[in-house]
């Protein structure tokens, strides 16, 4: 009856959504004007004139308006559809905290309340609809707003920069990544050697590697995962002023990470790990939300900074340029349907409003074209607006035709623009300002195909980023790269990688050296390739603390804690401590060698929800092992149960053992007689006046996330 109810539940709120978006849709149709859109429903400014580079300049490839008439003209014959990377979505709403007035005048961001209905996507890089989710890799994070003048898509990832600074770059970054060509492996890795050939070429790649050695790269949840829109963008006020903007998505659960050892062992248990969890979290109502803010900066400002804003390759640390918070985004409901919703949905990072405008960044004026072939390819043909996924709540007005999936019935002889034959009721031109402006932004007349000498220095914000991790994230990315590199079959590739990492940290790269069979790095080497020089001056900053995900956030929201018991349990003290974590939000489940009922010390029955060999430690944040004499016996004679406590020790999770159950952890020689516990290790007893604070420790510990600094973790036998 129970899951019954959840489920009508949840299609009642299916349904209401369905008919707020149905209702919005008729208020905006039944305007008291009809006028010339894209097919995103943005207002268009002119349908006569392409954007140029001054009056007799060439054409810009900008012009996301003259690219989506043509294309869609083009394609009115019908290419083949093809699949698109593995991914996970949800449908929520953005609400205004910070009104914009004075930086945008985008409607969905001048009034605080002001909700707009968004779906969500998550994605991996590399790998197919059939890879596992916990792969080392870039995550996509990429968001459309539905909002009353049209599809608005912020199209970002879980890092804030990019491998690369050109779009001329960008197809063979990604036949670099995927399976090699010859024989079609290996899937979803990085750890290979056409990757790390093509990336120790350039130099540029350098920070981009350190962020995907990082833990940046093995995210926990996506619930508990940054965003970023990676590019640096143009607002645009009423009065026609401009800033640039750099977009942020803060978790509000924290951002949090995997132990490698423990996302390669999750690929192999739940393949599904992100998707589900995403899932489970919207059904059971702990609804994911991130903060949405903004580094804003005038162009004197972004003059004085040192760093490149067109530069896809750098980031403004916020010791610099502080966030500025907007809005939060709630991801409430689930898709009815995975493929309808999830797959179809298309994003492109050229569906902007008025008030949103793109700058110069090479990389990005290029996605600004290769998003519609993309589409174009994915999803059968030039009409993928009109799927209900991508639908806006805006009306689409224009004279566009046919295609296939056409699903919108046009009515009338005309299908151009200008026309007198369509009895008056043609769509007009607003002939005003209310449609997209372009931004009136100078442009540099030379024709040229070259960099801008500000984009030459690769290495100095890797520098940054190493120097802004602690001991134990250090410890990760040095390990991160002796794995990738110890796979790599060709030694001068290994030798390449090496010799960049020495204008990075020369301690960094004698460490990755060491185990690769190869030379010294020699820094004098990679100084010769070719696109790079050595920085002048002194660096803007030296360090940001902003970019280490350490110290982890304050709540246990959602935590799952694994309680480990055999018969002759103590239940005592485990109750105090479980219904604290309850309490502060986290989620229990009881784990024993076999499934039904397991007796107390006292003779109370307790159900048990998994065994050791179904729900291994890998899939929960934290562990608490109750005591009692029978209990601690038991379990250090069941080999799986001492597995999964030492298998969480080693990964470095937050842990609690009452009484007679710390000698799971003595006799493996973890803890000692009169040694401290290591981080993150509460030892309790059943002593009722101790409960309440042990709980307390624990929820502390859990509040931590890992404890990387916990010593000697390569010498446990798990």
């Amino acid at each position: 009856m129970a899951s019954s109810r959840t489920e009508g539940s949840r299609k009642a709120k299916a349904g209401d959504a369905v008919a707020s978006r149905q209702k919005q849709l008729e208020a905006f149709t039944q305007g008291p004007e009809n006028l010339l859109t894209t097919n995103q429903g943005v207002v268009l400014p002119d349908n006569h004139n392409s954007l140029k580079a001054g009056l007799r300049g060439p054409a810009l490839l900008q012009d996301f308006i003259l690219r989506e008439k043509l294309t869609h003209f083009d394609h009115e014959r019908i290419p083949e559809r093809v699949v698109f990377a593995r991914g996970a979505g949800a449908h929520g709403y953005f609400e205004v905290t910070r009104p914009l007035v004075e930086y945008t005048k985008a409607d969905f961001l001048q009034e605080v309340g002001s909700r707009t209905p968004v779906f969500v996507r998550f994605s991996s890089m590399i790998g197919s609809q059939g890879a596992a989710d916990t792969v080392r890799d870039v995550r996509g994070f990429s968001v459309k707003f539905y909002t009353r003048e049209g599809n608005y898509d912020l199209v970002g990832s879980n890092m804030p920069v990019f491998f690369i600074q050109d779009a001329m770059k960008l197809p063979d970054l990604v036949h670099a990544m995927r399976p090699e060509p010859h024989h079609g492996m290996p899937q979803a890795s990085s750890a290979h050697d056409t990757f790390w050939d093509f990336v120790s070429l350039m130099p540029e790649s350098s920070h981009m590697l350190m962020w995907l050695m990082s833990d940046r790269a093995l995210p926990r949840s996506y619930r508990m995962m940054e965003g970023f829109g990676v590019h640096t963008f143009r607002v645009v006020n009423a009065r026609g002023a401009s800033h640039f903007v750099k977009f942020h998505w803060r978790p509000k659960l924290g951002r949090h990470a995997l132990a490698w050892d423990e996302a390669q062992k999750i690929a192999g248990k739940d393949p599904d790990f992100l998707r589900r969890d995403l899932w489970e979290a919207i059904e059971r109502n702990d609804f994911p939300e991130w903060e949405l803010g903004l580094q804003v900066f005038d162009e004197e400002r972004a003059q004085k900074l040192g760093i490149d804003l067109l530069d896809a390759t750098k980031l403004v640390p916020e010791e610099l340029v502080p966030i500025l918070p907007v809005g939060r985004l709630v991801l409430n409901r689930n898709p009815d349907n995975f493929f309808a919703e999830t797959e179809q949905v298309a994003f492109h990072p050229g569906h902007v409003v008025p008030g949103i405008d793109f700058s110069n960044d090479p990389l990005l004026q290029g996605r600004l074209f290769a998003y519609t072939d993309s589409q174009l390819s994915r999803l059968g043909g030039p009409n993928s607006h009109e799927l209900p996924i991508n639908r806006g709540v805006s009306p689409v007005h224009n004279f566009q035709r046919d295609g296939r999936q056409r699903t919108a019935i046009a009515r009338g002889r005309v299908s151009y623009e200008p026309n007198t034959l369509a009895s008056g009721s043609e769509f007009r031109l607003d002939g005003g300002e209310q449609g997209f402006q372009t931004f009136e932004e100078s442009v540099e007349s030379p024709k040229i195909r070259r960099r801008s000498p500000t984009f030459d220095d690769h290495f100095g914000q890797a520098t940054l980023f190493w120097n802004s991790q602690s001991t134990g994230e250090k410890e990760h990315i040095l390990s991160a790269f002796q794995y990738e590199l110890s796979r790599v079959e060709t030694p001068a590739v290994r030798q390449r990688i090496v010799d960049n990492l020495a204008h990075v940290d020369a301690r960094l790269a004698r460490k990755v050296a060491e185990p690769l069979g190869i030379g010294p790095p020699d820094a004098r080497s990679a100084a010769g390739q070719a696109g790079f020089r050595e920085p002048k001056g002194k660096p803007p900053i030296e360090a940001a603390p902003s970019l280490s995900m350490e110290p982890a956030g304050a709540t246990i929201q959602t935590r799952r804690v694994a309680i480990v018991m055999a018969p002759g349990v103590e239940l005592g003290a485990y109750k105090v401590v479980q219904q604290a974590l309850l309490d502060a939000g986290a989620t229990t489940k009881i784990v024993a060698s076999q499934l039904g009922f397991i007796a107390s010390s006292s003779g109370q029955q307790v159900a048990i929800d998994h065994t050791f060999q179904t729900m291994p430690s890998v899939m929960f944040d934290a562990v608490l092992v109750p005591g009692g004499a029978a209990s601690a016996q038991a379990l250090m004679k069941d080999g799986d149960a001492v597995h999964f406590v030492l298998e969480a020790y080693k990964h470095c999770k937050p842990m609690c053992l009452i009484g007679e159950s710390v000698e799971i952890l003595r006799k493996v020689g973890v803890v000692g007689e009169d040694t401290p516990p290591a981080a993150g290790v509460v030892i309790g007893t059943n002593e009722p006046t101790a409960r309440l604070q042990m709980a307390q420790d624990f929820i502390a510990a859990i509040q931590k996330h890992r404890h990387w600094s916990r010593a000697l973790i390569n010498q446990v036998p798990a």
